[in-house]
């Protein structure tokens, strides 16, 4: 059942203020295509702090260092009222700004350098009275996400401890003074997940706690943390209540939560330590939470478990009161769209937080909160009593983060389009006014050809509609014919929609049709199109891209013998399930991909032992992992394939996906290569090395110009 109500001609205030963010000195230059090269130009926003004032919005600016090749970060500042955003931090490693409750100072994390290496992150203070910001803690393994007191005297903040091997060593020796002279490099592995995408091997040694530091009425001075938390899980998700009397926190105290459903328990305890007292224990994943403004009642997003276990669960909005023992009611039962859900872009920031979560009104009496719903992402306002869902924001975009200030009359947003990275904008909550307060890559962009896509909704086999993009060469002429790339996305439970691509405009100025879909197992379509793929993936969503193929043939503008196809993660797996299905493409590009889905069970960073995408393990359910391996169907391709991945990926390890894909084609001596990106994660297209996502763009376009226009390039040919 959809509740959702739309207020009248917001859509057209969007586009307004989108249509006159390009000033007018630049409106008649002559443009030209988007290159890959444009990525070391582009500029990101990323946490967009409102003062409590709701006068002025802190933000991270992130830019590209291209002889350094990394992505630097510093704060800057923009008026609400409008005007110049300034530069508040030098940078190059300075983030999540929050502001003082008093509105007089801005704490942030900076990570300095020390010999060109960067040192542990500290907070550090700048006050709005003048003066260099001022390091607040000195914390050996270093601070990490910290929240003010709402007295403004003290913050608490994340940081690490390791434990302590006083009763014997980690090789097994007890006392042997021998053993300390050489710390072992030996990993001795006892837990199933031990390794993840990003971070690389676990230290379950290590563990995260809370520690609160108090705030000095003078610079110059390090206050000495205290440690609150302590013991052998970790803790996250912190948050002081209203009355500063206690602090909110998360933990799931099994050793290996792996083996049940997802659980999530919510703690308090004294601000001043001890005093520990389990809220709640949520039988779902919790993944925020706010207090309401009289302290009576918490609003948090999540996804409850389900028996039997599904593959895709849909968040929801939910509501308790505070005290110990109280009991969730899921506000948006009956609500059919993704609750804190977001679009699937290459270009989010690649540094810098996306904060969001859950807005309560100044009355208490509504929740203000994102949602995800075919393929945009927009803030919703909901009834805190009755569950009563109506739009705040209406428009074919992407609202990628946003706050609000503490009467939640204004909310500052960080909004992307198929056409614009991203900007600020500020919404009046009452009226609905929406204002544009950064240009920020308005120079670059009035530049650049670029050209909003074409949505289309067609039929799929079964008479489900599916949700697609065609995103056009800015010089399109119907009477010609194109080649096109079929581009997948991963998760496969995520979704394409309004927001900026630079791959798919890249594509598009280099010549190619792109279509971009959202076949059954996306996001932001409710909760039996999401799950409807398990135990069936691949399978069906293959024919939905198929269908949408036909629908964009039929048009009569592309040359049905230059199609090509590529994804990633779980849209490389659709990749190479494609080609295993038929021969239509004349090229494929499949990255960071799988194709043995038992080497997969084995061997990515986290597990699958409960029946979420498969019923059994691969021995208890032999033959429907050979079924839905790609690699099962690899006699039948006939298709050139290119195979991307990067050497840190522990999400798809490449020697379960492109390796044996490639090594196999290589036997059948079908035209192949593989591109391997040195110490890049599962990230690669999203938050890789700048010249490896260039390179990664460049290699993309290379094989689809070899085998879908003729171009001869050599690099791929056997020496």
């Amino acid at each position: 059942m959809n509740h959702t109500h739309s207020r009248t001609g917001f859509k057209l205030v969007i586009l307004l203020v989108i249509a006159l963010s390009f000033p007018a000195h630049l409106s008649g230059q002559e443009k030209r295509g988007i290159t890959e090269k444009d990525l070391f130009k582009f500029v990101w926003i990323a946490d967009p702090q409102i003062s409590p004032d709701g006068s002025q919005v802190a933000f991270v600016r992130v830019w590209v260092d291209e002889k350094a090749d990394r992505y630097s970060s510093a704060l800057w500042i923009v008026p609400a009222s409008g005007g110049e955003a300034r530069r508040l931090t030098a940078g190059p490693r300075d983030s999540l700004p929050r502001w003082s409750p008093d509105g007089k100072t801005l704490a942030f994390i900076r990570s300095a350098e020390k010999e060109g290496r960067p040192e542990p992150p500290q907070i550090y203070l700048l006050s709005f009275e003048g003066g260099e910001a001022q390091a607040l803690t000195a914390v050996p393994r270093g601070a990490a996400s910290f929240e003010w007191s709402p007295d403004g005297k003290t913050i608490a903040f994340m940081s690490t401890e390791e434990k302590k091997e006083g009763e014997a060593m980690a090789n097994g020796f007890e006392g042997d003074e021998k053993k300390k002279e050489r710390k072992s490099d030996v990993r001795v592995i006892t837990r199933a997940v031990y390794r993840f995408n990003g971070p690389g091997y676990l230290n379950p040694k290590v563990s995260s706690h809370i520690w609160t530091v108090g705030v000095p009425g003078w610079p110059g001075v390090i206050p000495e943390p205290r440690q609150i938390t302590r013991g052998d899980f970790s803790e996250g998700n912190m948050s002081w209540s209203p009355d500063g009397s206690r602090i909110f926190f998360v933990s799931n105290r099994t050793a290996e939560p792996y083996y049940e459903p997802p659980r999530t328990d919510l703690y308090s305890i004294a601000a001043s330590g001890g005093d520990e007292k389990k809220i709640l224990g949520f039988e779902g994943g919790m993944r925020y939470y706010t207090f309401s403004r009289d302290g009576k009642r918490i609003a948090f997003g999540g996804t409850e478990a389900h028996k039997p276990v599904k593959s895709y669960t849909q968040p929801d909005l939910f509501v308790m009161d505070a005290g110990s023992g109280a009991t969730p009611r899921n506000l948006t039962v009956e609500y059919d769209f993704d609750i804190g859900g977001g679009i699937g872009s290459d270009q989010h920031p690649p540094r810098g937080a996306s904060p969001g979560g859950v807005i309560w009104s100044k009355d208490d009496r509504s929740l203000i909160v994102r949602v995800s719903e075919h393929g945009r992402a927009n803030l919703k306002r909901i009834d805190a009593a009755t569950g009563k869902v109506e739009a705040l924001t209406k428009g074919d975009h992407e609202i990628v983060s946003y706050t609000a200030t503490p009467d939640a009359s204004k909310i500052a947003m960080v909004i992307s389009t198929s056409v614009n990275i991203s900007d600020i904008f500020l919404l009046d909550a009452a009226s609905g006014k929406l204002s544009q307060l950064t240009y920020i890559n308005t120079d670059l962009f009035a530049r650049l050809n670029l050209t909003h896509p074409e949505e289309i909704w067609y039929k799929s086999f079964d008479g489900k509609k599916i949700q697609a993009w065609i995103q056009k060469p800015p010089d399109f002429d119907p009477s010609k014919k194109y080649p096109l790339i079929l581009e997948i996305h991963g998760g496969p439970h995520s979704a394409y929609g309004f927001t900026f691509t630079h791959e798919f405009q890249w594509m598009a100025a280099k010549g190619y049709v792109v279509l971009y879909t959202n076949p059954r197992g996306s996001t932001s379509y409710g909760q039996e199109f999401g799950n409807i793929i398990q135990y069936n993936y691949p399978g069906d969503d293959y024919k939905d891209l198929m269908a949408g193929v036909d629908e964009v043939v039929k048009r009569g503008y592309i040359d049905t013998t230059k199609m090509g196809v590529t994804g990633g993660s779980g849209g490389g797996v659709l990749t190479n399930w494609v080609v295993g299905h038929t021969s239509r493409f004349a090229a494929a590009v499949s990255q960071r991909s799988i194709a043995d889905w038992a080497g997969f069970w084995y061997t990515a960073d986290f597990t699958l032992f409960t029946p979420t995408w498969f019923r059994g393990a691969p021995w208890e359910d032999s033959e429907d992992f050979v079924k839905r391996s790609p690699i099962t169907y690899i006699k039948n391709i006939t298709t050139p394939m290119m195979f991307i991945e990067g050497e840190a990926d522990w999400r798809t390890p490449p020697n379960e996906g492109g390796e044996i894909m490639f090594r196999a084609l290589k036997y059948r001596k079908i035209p192949t290569v593989m591109v391997r990106f040195p110490n890049e994660s599962h990230e690669l297209s999203r938050s890789g090395a700048p010249w490896h996502r260039v390179e990664r763009l460049q290699h993309i376009l290379n094989w689809f110009d070899k085998y879908l226009q003729g171009k001869p390039i050599k690099i791929y040919e056997v020496e």
